[in-house]
């Protein structure tokens, strides 16, 4: 690698410029946007998923309560994001959107995995593409873009979409040790396996660093906790540090994104939450625990982030009048102070925790406050290992690694995200949000007719009624400044409708 400060003076002027060009037209494909250094070998790469953890979760994003020392120790030695993103508002698009680099509308998902959605196999994920360029893969948790067990439906799992080595559920898992997770192993059920799924999963995984993996390649690991999404049960030694008066005295200021919580009293089950994100960490610095041992910290880049914003106990099937859902009585995940929660198309829908770590790339202890989304990951890591991005399909993210760098990221296309909400309910809410700059325009869509289902409804209306907040001032959106802003309200109204369509057409095209 050529270095500043390396050159002679004793070179005569013309060759000096022809030494220049030689070594940018050698060297230009090595660097990836906003200056970073260039590795000297393929880093390794892990990206582990939470579920359902919200922006405000983590003692290094504000939260006064939930202690999490291994996260905050990976923030400490990386960047903090503080304007991260996930893909979708709800799990299987955020997932969809992470590996494909391609907002999951276009592939058919707009709400969760199931009979009418799952990852076609003609999509081109991260995984085979980092595996074109010599990685070998592994994917570990909770899938939730197919059906994993063949006999239920012939859909492509994660062997069908690049990984060489995978062990993973379809749908989430429930927790405690009395509980069975049914995994599936390369394709073929493992039987009956006890303990807590982010423990399970962490121990597997680290037990494939240490002895499955070919030493000779560098590896793309990909683990999918499913934690802290409900139902919950984490191990007491975790749970009872959050038993006491204090926990609950700190609780009543916590913020739940604008949204209404139930007027039955749930707050006994609040440290069963703050206990599992706990446990959650515990796993995850286990995890790089293993990564230290084995002398694989130093090339290895990491990335911490979540699927979408925290869930609330307030859901759409408890405000259409089924109110007895327990297991939703756990949730008390915070979005801290964004407006919104999972599913919202409001920021505390989908900004969330973004942390990553590259030893000697990204400084140590540093905060970005410029935008990555969910759909960035795979063109910047097709940027930091120069593995070629398809171009036979639209790639909705760029590579954004300057983001990591605290440095400016130029979009051409803004970051959207939707969630089909179409009742009245409890949970009223907007369905489509767009990004561009420090501006985010909602989008509301009209009513549904009951005489349209879903799919209709959507291939036939456009977003209708609109919200715009400025949010280097408002990041809460408190106040809606459309009225105040109409020129901005047009622009962003034409290309919202403009995406919107011509990602909903692709997609309902599935």
């Amino acid at each position: 690698m050529w270095h500043e400060g390396c050159e002679s003076e004793l070179i005569p002027p013309y060759l000096e410029v022809m030494k220049n060009l030689l070594i940018l037209l050698f060297f230009a494909p090595l660097f990836i946007q906003g200056g970073c250094k260039q590795p000297d070998t393929p880093p390794n790469i892990i990206i582990f998923l939470a579920d359902d953890l919200g922006y405000g979760d983590l003692a290094c994003y504000g939260n006064p309560i939930i202690k999490t020392p291994n996260i905050d120790k990976l923030a400490k030695e990386g960047v903090r994001l503080t304007d991260c993103h996930s893909g979708g508002t709800v799990c299987s698009p955020s997932r969809s959107a992470l590996l494909t680099g391609r907002n999951p509308y276009r592939s058919g998902f707009f709400y969760i995995q199931g009979r009418n959605a799952h990852l076609k196999d003609e999509e081109i994920t991260m995984a085979e593409m980092l595996r074109e360029q010599g990685y070998e893969t592994s994917f570990w948790g909770k899938w939730h873009l197919s059906a994993l067990e063949k006999n239920k439906r012939d859909e492509p799992g994660p062997g069908d979409q690049g990984f060489d080595y995978w062990m993973g559920t379809t749908l989430n898992a429930f927790a405690g040790p009395e509980n069975v997770k049914k995994f599936i192993l390369n394709g073929e059920p493992l039987g009956e396996i006890e303990g807590w799924y982010c423990d399970v999963i962490v121990d597997r995984a680290s037990d494939w660093l240490k002895n499955k993996r070919d030493e000779e390649k560098p590896f793309f690991m990909y683990v999918s906790s499913h934690e802290p999404h409900t139902p919950l049960a984490p191990p007491e030694r975790f749970s009872e540090i959050y038993d006491n008066p204090n926990v609950h005295e700190l609780e009543q200021n916590i913020g739940y994104g604008q949204v209404a919580r139930p007027e039955k009293d749930i707050s006994a089950h609040k440290k069963e939450y703050y206990g599992t994100v706990q446990q959650l960490d515990n796993a995850f610095g286990r995890l790089m625990t293993t990564l230290e041992q084995l002398g694989l910290k130093e090339n290895t880049l990491v990335i911490f982030t979540s699927d979408n914003g925290p869930e609330t106990p307030v859901t759409l099937e408890e405000s259409l009048g089924n109110w007895e859902d327990p297991i939703r009585d756990f949730c008390f995940g915070t979005p801290g102070v964004l407006r919104g929660m999972k599913r919202f198309p409001y920021e505390g829908g989908h900004r969330v925790p973004g942390i990553v770590r590259y030893p000697g790339i990204i400084p140590a202890g540093i905060e970005s406050d410029v935008l990555f989304n969910g759909t960035d990951f795979l063109p910047t890591l097709a940027g930091l290992t120069q593995a070629s991005i398809p171009t036979d399909r639209p790639i909705d993210g760029i590579n954004a690694f300057a983001a990591f760098l605290n440095k400016e990221v130029k979009r051409d296309v803004s970051s959207i995200w939707f969630y089909p909400n179409h009742e009245d309910t409890y949970f009223r809410m907007p369905q489509v949000s767009m990004r561009k700059n420090n501006f985010t325009l909602i989008g509301w869509l009209p009513e549904k007719i009951d005489s349209l289902n879903l799919e209709e409804w959507m291939a036939t209306n456009d977003p209708q009624q609109f919200e715009l907040y400025d949010l280097s001032l408002d990041l809460a959106q408190m106040h809606d400044i459309a009225k105040q802003k109409p020129e901005i309200v047009t622009s962003m109204r034409k290309e919202m409708i403009t995406l919107w369509r011509e990602m909903r057409d692709e997609g309902l095209s599935e």
